[in-house]
């Protein structure tokens, strides 16, 4: 049976200075049992490079580049918790947190720890890996330096292997130069339907090059990165440059249990495409809910030909499944939501963390 690998996407403290427009967020962040500042907690927008700590009053400001993010807060013991942000909403733009003790969530997972494999790291880690970081030809290049900190769990009844961290993961990546710490929602494997599920958020740092070489390396592999990637695509589809950028789009439609593709002559009608200039978004609700996606310009990686023979070889193939009557919603920096809507499948499912960009990368 052919694997289907489905990614729901939520995908290090940074001093930056920008060069591009930004604004401000920033709050207080409370023990939500006795109303205590919590000093020392981790506050970042996921998925970039941009992360703080609280002060000693338990208060954080940040600055981001003009988009939207998910802010994340962590602080050990307590629950993560996350909330959208967005340079187009003013009522985000001072946002507080109140984080809850983990004691609760401990007794639960005590009452299933029957399920808890022994030795789930030599039995499954390998498979983790593979399905987390990736099989990339950049994943040859990562390594997970934390791995004692997993748990696997494997339900018979449901025929699904589930891994969970108390701590996010330390992931080190030498083909793009970065350091990512990923605070793992959850991992789900469904042996039944063979789909690849994990939540999370990560915080990139950038790593500093050994030399000019091993920096212009990394300019040019993060490039090669980007192109025909998600955020590649939601950047490009926000500036109305989908043929520029040698994007093309279809539906995939099914007739008589078989699938074909719609050619679409105008792409941003058949995706309802509409900009709101003066919140600086673009809203799509496609007319079938399966979108194909197109990028002409690369190649698939040779070892996803390898391992998918039967698809396309000449170009990046990847779906977009849209819940009916949903539509999303992008930021200029790329950043889309509801992300829990939307799946994707195909090419872009098999670039995993292995080969993740933040929000706030810039193609040089």
């Amino acid at each position: 049976m052919k694997k289907s690998f489905v990614l729901f996407l939520s995908l290090v403290i940074a001093s930056v200075s920008f060069c591009q427009q930004s604004f401000i967020v920033s709050g207080k962040i409370i023990n939500g049992e006795n109303g205590e500042p919590l000093q020392g907690a981790s506050v970042f927008a996921q998925n970039t490079t941009l992360g703080t700590a609280t002060d000693a009053m338990g208060n954080y400001k940040l600055y981001l580049p003009n988009g939207g993010y998910e802010l994340v807060v962590t602080y050990t013991g307590y629950t993560t918790e996350s909330k959208r942000v967005s340079v187009s909403d003013d009522a985000t733009k001072n946002t507080d947190f109140l984080l809850k003790q983990k004691q609760k969530e401990m007794a639960d997972v005590t009452v299933v720890a029957t399920t808890e494999v022994k030795d789930g790291w030599l039995k499954y880690g390998s498979f983790f890996l593979d399905n987390f970081i990736g099989k990339t030809t950049n994943s040859k290049s990562c390594s997970l330096r934390n791995p004692e900190i997993l748990k696997f769990f494997f339900s018979k009844k449901r025929n699904r292997l589930k891994v969970v961290a108390a701590e996010p993961l330390i992931i080190e990546n030498k083909a793009l130069g970065y350091n990512i710490k990923y605070a793992l929602d959850s991992f789900t494997y469904d042996y039944g339907t063979d789909v690849t599920l994990y939540t999370g958020f990560p915080l990139f740092e950038e790593e500093l090059p050994a030399s000019e070489g091993q920096k212009l390396a990394w300019v040019k592999a993060r490039s090669e990165a980007y192109g025909g990637s998600t955020l590649h695509f939601m950047r490009t589809l926000f500036n109305k440059r989908l043929k520029d950028e040698d994007f093309e789009i279809q539906f995939l439609v099914k007739t008589n249990n078989r699938e074909s593709a719609i050619l679409l002559k105008d792409m941003y009608g058949a995706l309802n495409f509409k900009k709101d200039d003066s919140l600086q978004t673009v809203t799509i609700l496609p007319n079938q809910p399966n979108v194909g996606i197109l990028y002409k310009t690369s190649r698939p990686d040779m070892e996803f030909i390898a391992a998918n023979p039967e698809e396309p070889a000449g170009f990046q193939f990847s779906t977009l499944s849209f819940k009916p009557g949903d539509p999303i919603i992008i930021e200029q920096n790329g950043y889309y939501y509801d992300q829990n809507d939307l799946a994707i499948s195909g090419y872009w499912a098999w670039d995993k963390i292995a080969d993740l960009l933040p929000y706030d990368y810039e193609k040089r």
